[in-house]
């Protein structure tokens, strides 16, 4: 039983299930009124919170919990079993008890860690390209000065500060939970002493420009890493905008799933926009450019260049040419660069943690467009947040 080690699917499905639980219990207790609303979300009320990262590292731990877990989920039916059955009532009880006494418990401070209010909410933003370029716009006006344009954290008043500002464009977005961005950004954050190292914004921003913001600094990391490194570290979404296909109806780009979606600014000087049956072709006119003349849909926000240009690390005046090519789940996974000869598995930039890197699977399927849908579709990401899968 001490080898057991649980598989990385086992894992995710304990810290999914981990989260859903806690997510209900603060529904319950909203609902039963023992707890209130927070920026339009029901609060979590504990001080606490279950770790997921220490069940990611640690992986004797999570037996530990699962074990306790399975022992807790025992005793209930034991307990049902009193509660129904009279002739077996006492042996039930007994029966929980023991099973109780048998589990593995340990010092629950491990498990768990500090929790805020917002630990537990959700973006309502919906990811899309008008809030990522209206987040863009808050974080120019309230926190370029310190964290810098790039998020570096470099700002021409970082020095002046009592703490250096972190670096933005890492896992650092990524190692806590949503809500709990959301909470720091408007109450702000402190040192052990107590003393403020950064300020709070929420008597300038709403709380739908905060979500914003946290959309920003998503969608600029992403880009930063990729330009820096080759590839998207972070399971990043298809930034979300209205489309016009030529059959049906209106649309927004994430209605078209489980489709895959193949995003091509168009930048050529022809409009001609590849067309694939195994993809969704949506072009995007830029200013200058033709119209797309064979795309199965096209997007016209002009939010959605700027969008794009983040999550690329390009400027909008070199967008022209790109093409993103997003799963069938709505995250990016490949893109190819202006002047590529076609497609490969060198342009799946967003990969399982778990997956081999391009080019080192010589039996690859197929080459061009059919073996890169292959290796994507083989290998699918899932985003972590705060080390829960989402």
């Amino acid at each position: 039983m001490t080898d057991w080690v649980l598989t990385p699917e086992q894992l995710n499905t304990l810290l999914g299930f981990l989260l859903g639980a806690q997510a209900l219990l603060r529904d319950v207790l909203h609902g039963l009124g023992l707890s209130g609303t927070v920026a339009g979300q029901p609060e979590w009320p504990l001080a606490q919170r279950l770790s997921a990262e220490v069940l990611v590292f640690e992986p004797g731990q999570a037996r530990r919990l699962l074990g306790c877990i399975a022992a807790l989920g025992l005793a209930l039916v034991l307990a049902a079993l009193a509660l129904l059955w009279r002739r077996a009532r006492w042996s039930a009880w007994g029966g929980a008890v023991l099973v109780l006494a048998l589990a593995p418990w340990g010092s629950a401070s491990v498990w768990l860690v500090p929790a805020l209010p917002t630990s537990f909410h959700r973006s309502p933003t919906g990811f899309t390209a008008e809030s990522i370029v209206r987040g863009q716009a808050s974080y120019q006006q309230h926190c370029l000065r310190c964290h810098g344009a790039d998020g570096r954290g470099e700002g021409p008043e970082a020095a002046s500060l009592p703490m250096w500002p972190p670096n933005l464009n890492g896992r650092l977005l990524w190692q806590r939970l949503e809500g709990e961005l959301f909470w720091h950004v408007r109450h702000g954050l402190r040192d052990r002493q107590g003393q403020t190292t950064m300020p709070g914004f929420g008597d300038r921003l709403s709380d739908t420009q905060v979500w914003q913001l946290i959309d920003f600094l998503q969608a600029q990391a992403s880009g930063r890493t990729l330009a820096q490194t080759g590839r998207w570290e972070q399971p990043l979404r298809l930034p979300d905008a209205p489309v016009r296909c030529a059959r049906g109806p209106a649309l927004w780009l994430h209605e078209l799933q489980p489709q895959r979606v193949l995003l091509a600014p168009s930048g050529r000087g022809d409009g001609a926009v590849p067309v694939d049956p195994r993809l969704v072709t949506v072009a995007l006119p830029l200013p200058g450019s033709p119209p797309a003349s064979s795309a199965d849909c096209v997007a016209e926000q002009a939010e959605l260049a700027q969008a794009l240009a983040l999550v690329l690390g390009v400027t909008p005046a070199r967008l022209g040419g790109y093409q993103l090519l997003a799963d069938r789940q709505g995250w990016l996974r490949a893109r190819s660069a202006p002047g590529s000869p076609g497609w490969s598995a060198a342009d799946l930039v967003c990969r399982a943690e778990t997956g081999a890197q391009p080019g080192a699977d010589s039996a690859a399927p197929a080459a061009g467009l059919a073996g890169l849908i292959a290796q994507m579709d083989a290998e699918p990401v899932q985003l972590l947040r705060g080390g829960f899968p989402h």
